[in-house]
């Protein structure tokens, strides 16, 4: 005889199978839930690292340092032995002037391509500053081999005359001086994300009285010295902080009230035609005028520690 399910069998087995059903459903569900929060998770902490790396200034401590090093201290090397040679050629010390200008040459080419070594353009002024290096070295190679032509047939005051004279050398001091201008603006910024009470740019007015100056921090006169080289095309073997401890020094000793001299502009005028300031100036004074001052660790502003 065949055997029928009972009707409590059938409800039970119903119900298991709907139970069965509920359960795998709600395991999928689950995991969708799941999944979508994960992501959520994920994409809520991704935008917060991409804000926290936007929010990171491009313009910090080792930003500066990797410059000097990779960038400035190639050009700076190759300016030296330019100064060298032409403070030789002014004495009249050499005779061999256009195997001094080949190898000045060959030099620039050298440091122009060790200054392309690393790319510092996620810093905007640093990547300026490096582009305008670099062009103001390979004017340079151009200018010196140009300079070795014109040393077979000019005295040594003629070449100086003709040199300093020439376009492509005029071009070159004008890219390195520009550069320079945006290195120390990077500076300002830096010292901008150290001290809030610090801005990261300034202009100074047309006319600066010395009673202004003199409040405002380094960072922000060395960069107003740099401002000031550029707008004179005054290339020098002195750095930018050099001229600001002249132009402190000079305040700060009385002269400037001696001699009745109120403006920014009328003392740099003076220090620079008087040929006043020297390279090391800055080093010199600096335990005197500037003790407990915001300056990023560079070897130009702390040399005792190289």
């Amino acid at each position: 005889m065949e055997k029928r399910l009972t009707t409590t069998a059938m409800l039970f087995s119903v119900g298991f199978v709907f139970m069965l059903v509920c359960m795998v459903g709600a395991f999928f569900y689950g995991i969708q839930i799941g999944s979508a929060k994960t992501e959520a998770k994920y994409i809520s902490e991704n935008e917060d690292a991409n804000t926290a790396a936007a929010s990171v200034s491009p313009y910090q401590q080792q930003d500066l340092v990797s410059f000097y090093h990779t960038v400035f201290l190639p050009y700076r090397e190759f300016q030296n032995e330019w100064f060298a040679a032409m403070n030789k050629l002014s004495q009249g010390k050499t005779i061999e002037a256009a195997s001094m200008f080949k190898d000045l040459s060959s030099l620039a080419d050298t440091k122009a391509k060790e200054a392309s070594s690393v790319d510092m353009q996620k810093s905007p002024l640093l990547g300026q500053a490096q582009v305008n290096y670099i062009r103001s070295l390979k004017l340079f190679k151009d200018a010196s081999g140009m300079a070795a032509a014109s040393a077979k047939t000019l005295t040594s005051n003629e070449l100086i005359k003709h040199v300093e004279q020439e376009k492509t050398y005029l071009s070159a001091a004008q890219f390195a001086l520009t550069a320079q201008q945006s290195y120390y603006s990077a500076m300002l910024k830096w010292s901008a994300t150290v001290d809030p009470d610090i801005p990261s740019e300034y202009k100074a007015p047309s006319i600066l009285e010395l009673t202004q100056w003199q409040k405002l921090p380094i960072t922000i006169k060395n960069k107003v010295m740099a401002d000031q080289l550029l707008t004179r095309k005054k290339l020098t073997s002195y750095y930018p902080q050099d001229l600001t401890s002249r132009v402190d020094d000079f305040a700060q000793s009385g002269q400037a009230k001696k001699m009745k001299i109120h403006t920014l502009s009328a003392v740099v005028d003076l220090l620079i035609n008087t040929e006043a300031v020297r390279s090391g100036d800055f080093t010199e004074s600096k335990s005197r005028l500037f003790q407990q001052v915001l300056l990023p660790q560079l070897p130009f502003f702390y040399p005792e520690t190289n």
